[in-house]
């Protein structure tokens, strides 16, 4: 489990820039892949900017636009990668930069499998109850080991 005590939350990035960041997994040209604090479906990640300030892609000049959805596409790989040889019910990532919360550059990727709740598994997992987001049966924890060494282990494979 994550300590809560840590701020690395209220400062995401510089935490991964200064190595204080425990959700990192590895740093990739243009962002860290960082594992997801929530884990209802195993496997979610999420790409950082590697630049403080940078709100949305747009705020990126062309050339690490670029890098930073070559890291995402790397990222989305992995991730896919890894939850297949995990899990038999993989069904497929979603890719999503959306920004709306968070005021600064990141990508989630969202595993989707076969066992999810027949209304949910094909709507976005925004749809998943608050209690999903809040519950510590969800947090990310040492249970996630595996599946973090095997996207890191996917990512370095990528490289």
């Amino acid at each position: 489990m994550i300590d809560n005590t840590t701020d690395f939350r209220s400062d995401r990035i510089g935490s991964a820039l200064r190595g204080e960041n425990p959700t990192v997994m590895r740093r990739l040209d243009a962002g860290f892949a960082v594992i997801g604090d929530v884990q209802f479906l195993p496997g979610y990640s999420i790409l950082l900017t590697d630049e403080p300030g940078v709100e949305r892609l747009s705020d990126l000049p062309r050339s690490r636009r670029l890098a930073y959805l070559a890291d995402l596409d790397r990222l989305g790989e992995a991730v896919e990668r890894a939850c297949r040889a995990a899990d038999p019910a993989f069904r497929r990532v979603n890719l999503e930069i959306l920004g709306n919360k968070d005021p600064f550059l990141h990508a989630h990727v969202w595993p989707r499998f076969e066992w999810e709740p027949g209304d949910l598994v094909q709507m976005p997992v925004w749809l998943y109850s608050p209690d999903h987001w809040r519950d510590e049966q969800y947090a990310l924890a040492p249970q996630h080991d595996a599946i973090r060494a095997a996207i890191t282990a996917e990512l370095d494979a990528l490289r």
